[in-house]
């Protein structure tokens, strides 16, 4: 059994995690819509990730004998005003992600849930990897700046992205 306080602040990240999978889809649509089908593709991979990391919490509280009790997911923008805009902004929510996951390894050693302390390891690296990802391509898209062909080259690169369903061991 988890711990009352436990258990909801992993509810929470829940849904944080099906708001973020919300989110990259909206973007997928976005990058869609203006004609840049790599960086549609790497937010759709994103998607599905973020699917991969909202099930792993919530089967993590199934197996602890809780009950999930899922909340409503918020509306995510669907407009933006460049490629650069968009990655400007999945850095600030990965950031806003981070935080999460940093509250939940408080609150585990808080409550002394050493097993949760261990779960969230995987996400502490994750997290690492989600920033970095994020930043580099950012670092690309100012380098790039208002050059078509550097745009559709960032394209291209992006569109070779797939995904790559968690391990048994993950999951």
């Amino acid at each position: 059994m988890l711990n009352e306080k436990m258990k909801n602040a992993l509810t929470d990240q829940v849904n944080e995690e099906f708001y973020s999978a919300y989110l990259y889809l909206s973007m997928s649509a976005y990058f869609s819509k203006i004609g840049l089908k790599g960086f549609a593709n790497w937010m759709m991979v994103q998607y599905k990730e973020e699917v991969d990391h909202g099930m792993k919490m919530f089967n993590y509280i199934l197996s602890r004998g809780e009950d999930v009790k899922l909340h409503t997911i918020k509306e995510p923008p669907t407009e933006w005003e460049s490629p650069l805009q968009v990655f400007e902004e999945t850095l600030n929510h990965e950031q806003h992600i981070t935080e999460r996951i940093n509250y939940l390894i408080d609150v585990a050693e808080e409550v002394k849930d050493r097993a949760t302390y261990n779960f969230l390891q995987w996400f502490i690296d994750e997290q690492v990897e989600e920033e970095e990802n994020d930043r580099e391509i950012i670092d690309r898209l100012k380098f790039i700046g208002d050059n078509g062909n550097g745009l559709f080259m960032l394209d291209r690169d992006l569109g070779t992205r797939t995904y790559t369903p968690l391990t048994n061991e993950e999951a």
